[in-house]
């Protein structure tokens, strides 16, 4: 049966890609107008287009004064790169079967995709029962015995329970409200079901928004996005990508059941090779489609070049950022095989908490306080701009708090005197500043710091990477090494020198390839080039964001009126000190350390136990800012 182009992307299943069309009819200007490779080009009715995938090509936005009834005279469109940070409204539309969920809504292996949905009545399983508005987390979709299901679960009690519903399952699902904060590109690439609109909230920007902002001043509302999608495809016995968008005037026909295999090239992003299997490998591809700019040379990513693909894996990198106080900052991922040197740069704390987190058995930690902090307790110590410490370790103190004892969680000191030590104990939550004395001249290999150190850590090149033409970090003032990260990456070579491989990020880089063929060569030992990648502030902000295993909460402000402050010239106090500080004898050793008592699900370790409600309060609101994790 004919259908218009528009009502097929309406009905199309994604999970059904690819699919083949035949051009039916429609009206026709000396035929009817698709882009191919930027160039303008014709339908004929007959030809047969392979629908690969349907992507979201821009966004239409309304500004929205009241969410329960959005009207906006003046849509405008909001560009795909716009820095915005935004909270998703929640569709009251419900969902009438699991089909329907799993048809419009992006269910994919990350966790933006898995959306969560609730039911208006209880659901009864054979060994469960989903009670009433409890959230349904969706993880994936599978096959089993030739019937569709969706892979749940539910938290109850902090245990999760497992469950699956068939695609046919039917009732009233609702989307649950989705307290996280999204980039415009994430909800375009996960939270926009097919064929609705969604509301969000305009919450903050990522960065500074060079261009026209469009939206009135001071202005953080709601807006509805109204998606316009764009056809990829693929022409009978033709390699060039076709992207057609729904509203072209044409009738087609769905043939993929009848189609000839061998009409069409076999194209490959590098999602597919992304769920090809390692048995796979190694494959010959020829380059469609490449990045401008890439950093693997001799052009190998270039169009029209026969490639080998090696495998995929995972490979170790260690994220680190240029320190400078100006902006915007560059942002690097630097392999191991990185044959540069480092020498040790000092770091900057603004907190006693940022200490305690920094601290290292294996040497004591030495800094100069910048800011004055006045202890509001006799057992506490209080700090003048200048003074020197030795950081050893956490501890607990008990100090009168508003009539009474309160246990508070302390940072174990000893304070350098001009020829001996004094004990000091600063408060976790204490809001100073300290910058770090560097005694330590040695030269360390990229692998040697992340052995040996906590990172962040702070460091300059001091020996270039004589092995690679340009060593992009050399010309760096200073990084701050800052975590250590997995990623997806593809081995590649020529296939004229198949021994002499690159290592290609998969998620950074969107290419299609054509496949040629198995590799028959030689797959014996070859040379991996891992090359230092340069990434943009959004795929930095991404990584901090998702890549992170741990996250540690933000300083919070002091518990009393800040004193008057005096602050030191930091670029004077961070030189790299000479003289080593006295030696430290046992005789003034600071206390054994306390095991610190528990503060409780959701308290902070910095302020005092007795006064935790308070700090509770004092937590600032969700913003854009908490989504990164603290340098």
């Amino acid at each position: 049966m004919a259908l218009s182009l528009e009502q097929f992307v309406q009905s199309l299943d994604l999970r059904t890609l690819p699919r083949v069309l035949e051009i039916q009819s429609g009206i026709y200007f000396e035929g009817s107008i698709y882009e191919m490779s930027g160039n303008e080009c014709c339908f004929s009715t007959g030809e047969v287009i392979k629908i690969t995938g349907l992507k979201i090509k821009k966004i239409i936005a309304e500004i929205c004064e009241n969410i329960e009834s959005c009207e906006s005279p003046q849509p405008f469109e909001l560009p795909m790169d716009f820095p915005g940070l935004f909270k998703i409204v929640a569709d009251k539309t419900p969902y009438l079967t699991m089909e329907e969920i799993t048809r419009t809504t992006q269910i994919g292996p990350s966790r933006l995709g898995h959306p969560c949905f609730y039911h208006q009545k209880d659901v009864e399983l054979e060994n469960l029962t989903i009670k009433q508005g409890e959230q349904i987390t969706l993880n994936s979709v599978e096959d089993v015995n030739g019937e569709l299901v969706v892979n749940c679960v539910i938290v109850r009690n902090q245990q999760n329970h497992s469950f699956t519903l068939p695609v046919t399952q039917e009732g009233e699902f609702y989307e649950c409200e989705d307290e996280h904060i999204y980039t415009l590109k994430e909800i375009v690439e996960w939270k926009i079901p097919k064929n609705r609109t969604r509301t969000v909230k305009l919450t903050d920007f990522v960065n500074k928004w060079d261009s026209t902002n469009p939206f009135p001043k001071d202005f953080y509302g709601a807006l509805i996005l109204k998606p316009i999608y764009e056809i990829q495809g693929v022409m009978k016995f033709q390699k060039d990508i076709v992207r057609i968008l729904p509203s072209l005037d044409v009738e087609v026909k769905d043939i993929t059941d009848s189609c000839d295999a061998n009409w069409f090239l076999q194209l490959l992003s590098t999602k597919d090779l992304f769920e090809m299997t390692g048995t796979e490998f190694p494959i010959v591809a020829e380059v469609i489609e490449a990045p401008q700019g890439n950093q693997v040379p001799r052009n190998i990513l270039q169009p029209g070049k026969i490639i080998v693909i090696h495998q995929k894996y995972q490979a170790s990198r260690i994220l680190a950022s240029e320190i400078r106080s100006s902006f915007p900052k560059r942002h690097f991922l630097i392999p191991s095989s990185y044959k540069g040197k480092f020498k040790r740069r000092p770091r900057e704390f603004p907190t006693a908490y940022d200490l305690e987190l920094a601290r290292s058995e294996k040497e004591s930690l030495h800094v100069v306080a910048t800011k004055a902090f006045h202890s509001p307790h006799e057992e506490l110590s209080s700090v003048s701009v200048g003074d020197q410490y030795l950081v050893h370790h956490s501890d607990t103190t008990e100090v009168l708090c508003e009539g009474r004892k309160t246990v508070v969680n302390v940072l174990a000191c000893e304070k350098i005197l001009k020829k001996s030590y004094e004990a000091a104990r600063l408060p976790l939550y204490m809001e100073g500043g300290f910058v770090e004395v560097i005694h330590d001249k040695k030269q360390y290999q990229i692998s040697e710091l992340s052995k040996q150190f906590r990172l962040p850590f702070n460091v300059k090149v001091s020996v270039r990477d004589l092995s690679i033409e340009e060593d992009i970090l050399a010309a760096t003032p200073a990084l701050q090494l800052e975590e250590d990260i997995t990623d997806s990456y593809l081995l590649i070579s020529e296939v004229t020198n198949p021994a002499e491989c690159w290592e290609i990020p998969m998620g950074r880089l969107n290419m299609t390839f054509q496949l040629v063929g198995n590799f028959s060569g030689d797959t014996g030992s070859y040379i991996v080039r891992a090359l230092i990648e340069e990434i943009t502030e959004e795929q930095y902000y991404m990584m901090r964001r998702y890549e992170s295993s741990v996250l540690h909460p933000p300083p919070l402000p002091p518990k009393h009126p800040p004193v008057k402050e005096t602050k030191l010239t930091l670029l004077t106090l961070a030189e790299e000190s000479t003289a080593e500080p006295p030696t430290s004898p046992k005789s003034h050793c600071v206390a054994t350390a306390k095991n610190p008592p528990s503060t409780g699900a959701g308290l902070d370790p910095r302020a005092p136990i007795g006064c935790q409600s308070d700090v509770m309060s004092e937590k600032s609101k969700c913003g854009a800012l908490q989504l990164e994790a603290p340098v």
